[in-house]
């Protein structure tokens, strides 16, 4: 489908101002707001898994928000390991839903620091999004753990030689949980290198 260019807006976020990169679909199916990866390893909007989840859900008909979390890029604050970039993802929720589509159902995505920043995210929405995608989730590095069982559906992708967070602790944890549809990628890192165009078929076939 044809989409616009992506367009930059400047969000009132709880540390202040919030950098978001916005792609409007002209009859949207939903509105998707996607979390990106730790910013102490470089994370950024910029992030390729990142782009691949806007490209997917852009495909998918849906207006898209990418945005830096607090301290990165032209975002104001300052790292704090995860309980502030929840707020700042709920911040820009709530400002996509007022000026993008309040009517249009949500989804939320995110990679690695960012799939636990959108899983948290969800959990303290008044409902769970009608899309949860998450890529390679940390679940070591946050307590991952005290956000299940979901309230909900969710789609984790997996990497079986991911070396950022390890594969074995995602499988224990999220694999068999009501409603989480794993998928694994055989011989492929954290960064999905040589993969992304699978990674976004996978998405998009699950969020179409």
């Amino acid at each position: 489908m044809s989409a616009s260019a992506e367009q930059k807006f400047l969000i009132q976020g709880p540390a202040g101002t919030i950098e978001a990169l916005v792609t409007r679909a002209e009859n949207p199916t939903g509105l998707a707001v996607i979390c990106h990866p730790n910013p102490v390893q470089g994370g950024t909007m910029h992030n390729k898994v990142v782009h691949t989840l806007m490209r997917a859900a852009r495909d998918c008909g849906a207006t898209t928000v990418r945005f830096n979390f607090r301290g990165v890029g032209g975002s104001d604050g300052q790292h704090t390991g995860g309980a502030g970039e929840v707020d700042d993802c709920l911040a820009v929720v709530q400002w996509a839903q007022k000026e993008l589509g309040g009517q249009l159902p949500l989804w939320l995505m995110g990679f690695s620091f960012g799939g636990y920043v959108a899983a948290a995210a969800a959990c303290r929405l008044p409902d769970w999004p009608a899309k949860v995608a998450l890529i390679a989730p940390s679940v070591v590095k946050q307590d991952f753990a005290a956000l299940l069982p979901f309230p909900g559906d969710a789609l984790v992708v997996m990497g079986e030689r991911d070396e950022v967070v390890p594969p074995q602790a995602v499988h224990e944890l999220l694999e068999g949980q009501a409603g989480v549809d794993m998928v694994r990628f055989e011989d492929t890192g954290h960064f999905f290198h040589g993969k992304l165009t699978q990674l976004k078929d996978v998405v998009q076939s699950r969020l179409g």
